[in-house]
């Protein structure tokens, strides 16, 4: 299933899901897509005119694949512009995901900021894109494409602050650029400690918040996008980063802090 198959079957049957197996990372399903599918259901349950503004997402266990999952919602609060709403993955009678999500429409004001400037990156025909090898690279790794620019592939030795490059979904239809793709193309990303490591180990999300610049582009999920992320310290097996994503052109996208567990 591609990924806006699955994101149509949450909205169908958000009780009730099964995550194919071809969207595994190990004994676990791809986090982003946990993540996004749980956003679906979140979404539904708030007025459109409220974007959602940040998400604060936390990985209590892994979601096995081929296993119902249910997508469980409570809206915690209905202010005149902001929703409070909590989401969580229900798998075997035990939680499994969390995420609280605050929803605000938009209002007048003063105060208007622009974004930094993105960092210069090669073209992405020009950088190392990480092959799907089956059986050796994560499966969700068939859907998703990532060519580095930055810093180094994971387990080879590279001990760069810094890793990123450009991302984009694989064989996916043309549709416009939703939160739900963006929590993919973000979280598609391997921990940015696994670079520094020379041979292979286990490396996970353990927490994610996760900022939206709104209104969001107009993107497709054609397009490739730029990421780049940095090791703010890392130690006793927990690394802390900072990320953010832009539009090819440089237009600011969201801003993303994860804290990861290393196995190494």
């Amino acid at each position: 299933m591609d990924f806006s198959d699955l994101l149509d079957a949450v909205r169908r049957q958000p009780q009730s899901l099964s995550i194919p197996a071809e969207w595994g990372q190990g004994r676990a399903s791809f986090g982003g897509l946990v993540a996004a599918l749980q956003y679906e259901a979140m979404r539904a349950k708030v007025p459109m005119d409220r974007p959602v503004r940040s998400l604060a997402i936390t990985f209590v266990g892994p979601v096995e694949p081929d296993v119902p999952v249910s997508f469980e919602v409570d809206v915690l609060r209905e202010g005149k512009a902001v929703s409070q709403v909590l989401g969580r993955a229900m798998q075997k009678g035990q939680v499994v995901t969390l995420i609280q999500g605050s929803f605000g429409a938009s209002r007048p004001s003063e105060v208007a900021v622009t974004a930094q400037p993105a960092p210069q990156m090669k073209h992405w025909d020009d950088c190392q894109e990480l092959p799907y090898l089956k059986g050796i690279t994560p499966e969700f790794m068939k859907h998703l494409a990532m060519r580095w620019s930055v810093g180094g592939l994971p387990f080879t030795g590279n001990k760069s602050r810094e890793m990123g490059g450009w991302v984009r979904l694989r064989g996916e239809k043309n549709e416009a650029v939703t939160e739900a793709y963006i929590l993919a193309l973000v979280d598609a990303w391997p921990p940015a400690l696994l670079p520094h490591l020379n041979k292979p180990a286990m490396g996970s999300t353990l927490t994610w918040t996760i900022e939206f610049v709104q209104p969001l582009l107009d993107l497709s999920t054609l397009d490739w996008c730029k990421y780049l992320v940095e090791i703010d310290h890392a130690a006793d097996g927990y690394g802390h980063a900072a990320a953010k994503l832009w539009s090819a052109d440089g237009r600011l996208i969201a801003m993303s802090r994860q804290t990861v567990t290393i196995f190494a």
